[in-house]
C-alpha cells in the first residue's frame, strides 16, 4: 500500500518541481542598434535561480530596432527603426514581427515608413488600436493606426514641433497615462506635452503642457501605483521631477531631486526610469556615473534617495524589472552587456549582479507582462 502511495506521489512531486523551476525562468526581448543585414532583435531566456542567460533567437526587425513594445494578445513585437532616411525620404520606420511564443522566433509581417526620421520610442494605446512614436531626430510625434489584426496600416497623424530661435525639439517618449491622456516628453523644449487621441481620425488634440527647468532635458517617465503621480527623469541636468497628475490630466510639479550623489561633478546623463511593482521604490539610470539610483516613495508620492548601485557596465541606457518584481536587468549600451540584479525586499536596492549577458549595444529591454 505504501509503495503504491509513493509511486503516485513521485510523478506529482516531479510536476511541482518542474513548475517551480520553470517559474524561475522568464523570456526577455532586447532591441539593439543593428545595421543593414544584422539581426537586432534578440530573444533571451533568463534563469533567475541560476542567474544565467540563454540566447533563444536573433531576429530581423529592420535597421536599428532601438525601442520595442509588445502586444501580448496578438503576439506581435513592434520596433522603431532609428534611422534618418527611408528610400531617400526623410523618415524613420516601424517594423512589426509576429512572435512564436513556443520557439521564440519571429516573422516580419510589416514595415512602414514614419515621416521626419530618428524615432526613439514606441508605445501601444491600451486598446491596442494605435501605435505612438516619438521622433527624437525629427522633432516630432507620429500616430500609426493598426488594423483588426494589429498590423500597422497607415500614419494617421504627425506633428512637427517648432520652437523659438535657438531651440530645437527632441521628442523622447510618448505613452498613454492612467487617465487616458497621452503624454510626450520633449528634451529640447524642456516640457511634457499633454494630448487627447481622437480615435476616429487618429489625430492628437493638444491639451497643453507642463514646463520643466531650462536645460533639464526630460527623457522618460512613469506613473505612481495609483496614477496620481508622474515621475520624469531629466537627462541633461540629472534630476528626477515629481508631478501631481490632476483629475483633468494636467501636471503640477511638486518636487525635483538629483539623481547623482552629492559631490559628483563629472559628466552624466540620465536615461530610464521605472517604479517597483509594489510602488514603494523608484529607480533611475545614470549614464556617466554608470549607476542605478534608488528612491523610496513616500505616502505623499515624494521621493528620498535610498542609495546608488553600480550598473555592472557602461552607459545604462535602458533597464527593466521582471514580471515578479524581484529582479532588475540593466542594458549597458557602451560595454555591450545586460546585468542582472536581485532587489532587496526591505531596502529596494539592487544587489550586485552575479553574471551578465554579452550583447552588442542593448537599447531596450522588455518582458511580456
Amino acid at each position: 500500500m505504501k509503495k503504491s502511495i509513493y509511486s503516485a506521489l513521485i510523478p506529482a512531486l516531479l510536476i511541482i518541481l518542474s513548475v517551480s523551476v520553470n517559474a524561475q525562468t522568464s523570456r526577455l526581448y532586447a532591441g539593439t542598434y543593428a545595421g543593414q543585414g544584422e539581426k537586432g532583435l534578440q530573444v533571451i531566456d533568463v534563469d533567475f535561480a541560476k542567474g544565467t542567460f540563454i540566447k533563444v533567437s536573433e531576429n530581423d526587425a529592420g535597421n536599428n530596432p532601438s525601442y520595442i513594445c509588445i502586444s501580448k494578445k496578438r503576439s506581435i513585437i513592434y520596433a522603431v527603426n532609428e534611422v534618418g532616411r527611408v528610400n531617400g525620404m526623410r523618415a524613420g520606420g516601424v517594423t512589426a514581427v509576429k512572435l512564436d511564443l513556443k520557439t521564440g522566433t519571429t516573422e516580419k509581417i510589416k514595415e512602414l515608413a514614419v515621416p521626419n526620421g530618428g524615432p526613439c520610442y514606441i508605445s501601444l494605446t491600451p486598446e491596442e488600436d494605435f501605435l505612438l512614436i516619438a521622433n527624437y531626430g525629427g522633432g516630432s510625434v507620429a500616430v500609426v493606426r493598426l488594423d483588426a489584426n494589429g498590423i500597422p496600416s497607415a500614419v494617421s497623424d504627425t506633428i512637427i514641433f517648432k520652437g523659438e530661435e535657438g531651440t530645437r525639439s527632441h521628442a523622447h517618449m510618448v505613452a498613454p497615462g492612467p487617465g487616458g491622456k497621452i503624454y510626450l516628453t520633449d528634451l529640447g523644449f524642456d516640457r511634457v506635452a499633454i494630448y487627447d487621441l481622437d480615435k476616429v481620425s487618429g489625430r492628437l488634440i493638444s491639451k497643453g503642457y507642463a514646463k520643466l527647468a531650462k536645460g533639464a532635458g526630460p527623457r522618460h517617465f512613469t506613473f505612481g501605483k495609483d496614477g496620481s503621480k508622474m515621475y520624469v527623469i531629466n537627462e541633461l541636468n540629472s534630476t528626477m521631477t515629481v508631478f501631481n497628475v490632476e483629475k483633468d490630466g494636467n501636471l503640477t510639479e511638486i518636487q525635483t531631486i538629483s539623481t547623482l550623489p552629492e559631490g559628483f561633478t563629472e559628466k552624466s546623463y540620465c536615461a530610464d526610469v521605472h517604479l517597483s511593482k509594489d510602488g514603494k521604490f523608484l529607480y533611475g539610470s545614470n549614464r556617466g556615473h554608470n549607476s542605478i539610483v534608488t528612491y523610496k516613495v513616500g505616502k505623499d508620492g515624494k521621493i528620498t534617495v535610498a542609495g546608488y548601485t553600480l550598473c555592472g557596465g557602461e552607459w545604462p541606457r535602458n533597464f527593466t524589472l521582471d514580471p515578479t518584481g524581484k529582479y532588475l536587468l540593466v542594458g549597458n549600451q557602451n560595454s555591450g552587456n545586460i546585468s542582472l540584479f536581485t532587489l532587496d525586499k526591505k531596502t529596494g536596492l539592487p544587489i550586485a549582479p552575479s553574471k551578465d549577458y554579452k550583447i552588442k549595444g542593448p537599447t531596450c529591454l522588455k518582458f511580456i507582462e
